[in-house]
């Protein structure tokens, strides 16, 4: 079995070499549905099965798509388009819990597979205009769901979390090596 990562995210791959797994990167080219296009709680399902979709699997190869998105106060935040809205988006999590979910599409080339989400909650540290400015200074924000990293100087923005530290990274990697062993993916 051969996996293929439907995406070329630094920390993805990070991941799942961290892991020990052996895999291809294929990034999708697929256009992920906008915040709002669903309910929160389908948005990164359904842009893990578009990113799956918009890669072709051969005989033996199983896809992993991936999308993050984070949720505070009911609005949903992806990735930043500016420094403008990076910073108006650690404003809004300032101080404030949110969650971040993180929908994984697994699929092999005969149209097996499946598509599961990981929830987990973030608590911010109060945050001033020197501390956000400090922390872009140190990381870029603009591909980053919610414009920060928690693997990036995250403690100098975050207090504490419940549930999975690598699901705040954009991918759960517990659950899903449970989930490819039990499809057959992953054979140890």
């Amino acid at each position: 079995m051969t996996l293929v990562l439907a995406s070329g995210s630094p920390r993805r791959k990070e991941l799942m070499a961290r892991e020990g797994l052996e895999f291809v990167v294929r990034p999708s080219a697929a256009e992920e549905l906008p915040p709002g296009a669903r309910p929160w709680d389908e948005l990164c399902q359904a842009n893990a099965e578009i990113k799956a979709a918009g890669v072709e699997v051969g005989p033996g190869e199983w896809i992993i798509a991936a999308d993050t998105l984070v949720q505070v106060g009911g609005e949903v935040l992806g990735k930043p388009r500016d420094l403008e809205e990076a910073r108006a988006m650690l404003q809004k999590l300032s101080g404030r819990a949110h969650e971040v979910r993180t929908g994984v599409c697994l699929r092999s080339a005969d149209g097996k597979g499946e598509t599961f989400v990981v929830a987990t909650k973030v608590r911010f540290h109060v945050l001033d205009d020197e501390a956000i400015s400090e922390y872009f200074e140190r990381v870029h924000p603009l591909d980053k769901a919610g414009a920060y990293g928690i693997q990036e100087h995250g403690e100098r923005l975050v207090e504490g979390i419940d549930g999975d530290f690598d699901n705040v990274m954009g991918l759960p990697m517990e659950e899903l090596i449970q989930r490819l062993k039990a499809c057959g993916a992953l054979v140890t």
